[in-house]
């Protein structure tokens, strides 16, 4: 091994230490590592930059600015609403309701960016009912894993993923990955309604006062909602025919988000862009970077070499090897990095010999995506819905979450492992 590969693996591994005492911001943390790979000669500046994988970075920009805008209509809030009164202000039936809505429009607007929306409208409901918000909480983090599992947009391994491999398109995420995620959140639901069925009391009176709400108030602007709810519907086209009309999804996105902007005026940009999360940005710019120099130091090509001696370069042991692996490690690394490190070995495993990957690719989603479960720092998600409770005063510990979400995420490993096994082996 080279000075060169060892720096490589010194700098990774110290800025990942860093990443995990969560001491700095990742954000900083994350573009240090990068920086460091630069100034250290270990890659040049040119190779860190080719390495970065503007796909999705613009892929999220893109979706950010687009539910920034229809935010501010207040749809978000309607909907939360509805569905309490739907209810009838049952607090554990609002829980499951409340975990409904987060999967699915973790589903189609990413599960960061839903999470962003939910939160704060789960304050508000719990507060009516004077019940705990964490048990909500919990819930619709795990929830919007799991949702975000089932599409190309819903998670930021699938975004990755989806951009390093052209041809798994929308409709591919959708076909094999939709399936198992419907089946794994109906399970995790059922699960986290027994849970904690016995923190979901609240008087009547209470619950009436819920019922008197009126969710039409909550929108704000109707004229912004439909040309907010035209233009997102249109994306999700987009990304449906991207095959079709050979586009990036990044493509499709910032088209969205700029022909939203184009047709609700400026005094809406600086606004947009300020709701654009610029560190989760800067975060990925840092870690592909980083990833860089273990892959132009040849790390990469040996962690692959080994795991399919390990495996003997059978397909079926070297998927399953791939999603335990995944969701183990992205329970306690944010899976963000993980999959940033595991999508050039997984290609280099296809030039030594394995030549279906596809089983290999859908593993990395799956173990990637619902092993993000695991802890409060296994997703961004997590770590965004932790630091909003922390804001309000309530405190989601890493034992706390752990102890509710951990065996919740091996359980829905075990039903991926079956279905990787019966659909494709």
């Amino acid at each position: 091994m080279t000075n060169q590969a060892i720096l490589a693996i010194g700098l990774f591994l110290l800025t990942y230490a860093f990443i995990i005492s969560e001491k700095i911001h990742r954000t900083i943390v994350a573009m240090a590592g990068g920086l460091l790979m630069v100034l250290f000669g270990v890659v040049t500046q040119e190779e860190a930059l080719h390495h970065v994988d503007f796909n999705t970075l613009g892929l999220l920009v893109g979706m950010m600015v687009l539910v920034a805008i229809t935010a501010q209509t207040g749809v978000f809030k309607y909907m939360a609403i509805k569905a309490a009164k739907l209810a009838k202000g049952n607090p554990l039936q609002v829980l499951i309701y409340l975990c409904l809505i987060t999967a699915v429009a973790s589903a189609f607007l990413d599960n960061v960016t839903t999470v962003l929306l939910m939160v704060p409208v789960t304050f508000s409901i719990a507060r009516q009912l004077r019940v705990n918000p964490l048990p909500f909480l919990i819930s619709e983090i795990i929830a919007s894993n799991v949702g975000g599992t089932a599409t190309l947009i819903g998670d930021p391994p699938n975004i990755m993923i989806g951009s390093a491999v052209p041809e798994l398109d929308f409709m591919a995420f959708m076909v094999n990955l939709g399936p198992i995620a419907v089946l794994i959140l109906a399970v995790t639901i059922a699960l986290l309604a027994l849970i904690y069925r016995k923190d979901m009391k609240s008087s009547p009176e209470l619950q009436a006062k819920l019922m008197d709400l009126n969710e039409r108030d909550e929108i704000t602007d109707v004229t912004l909602l439909k040309k907010s709810l035209t233009v997102l519907a249109l994306t999700i086209l987009g990304f449906m025919l991207h095959g079709v009309f050979h586009l990036e999804s990044a493509t499709i996105a910032l088209t969205g988000a700029f022909l939203l902007l184009l047709l609700t005026g400026e005094h809406y940009l600086e606004d947009a862009l300020g709701k654009v999360e610029w560190n989760t940005i800067f975060f990925f710019v840092g870690l592909f970077a980083l990833v860089s120099g273990l892959v132009e130091t040849g790390v990469i090509a040996r962690m692959a070499e080994a795991a399919i001696e390990w495996t003997g370069g059978d397909s079926m042991l070297t998927s399953i090897l791939i999603l335990w692996l995944s969701a183990i490690a992205s329970a306690f690394v944010d899976n963000i990095p993980f999959v940033a490190t595991m999508i050039p070995m997984i290609q280099e495993m296809g030039s030594l010999g394995i030549h279906n990957l596809e089983p290999l690719w859908w593993s990395l989603a799956l173990g990637a995506c619902l092993g993000g479960n695991g802890t409060i720092i296994g997703a961004s998600a997590n770590v965004i819905v932790a630091g909003m409770a922390a804001k309000e005063g309530h405190h989601i510990s890493f034992l706390g979450f752990m102890k509710i979400a951990f065996p919740l995420m091996i359980l829905s490993i075990l039903i991926a492992h079956g279905y990787v096994y019966l659909r494709y082996f």
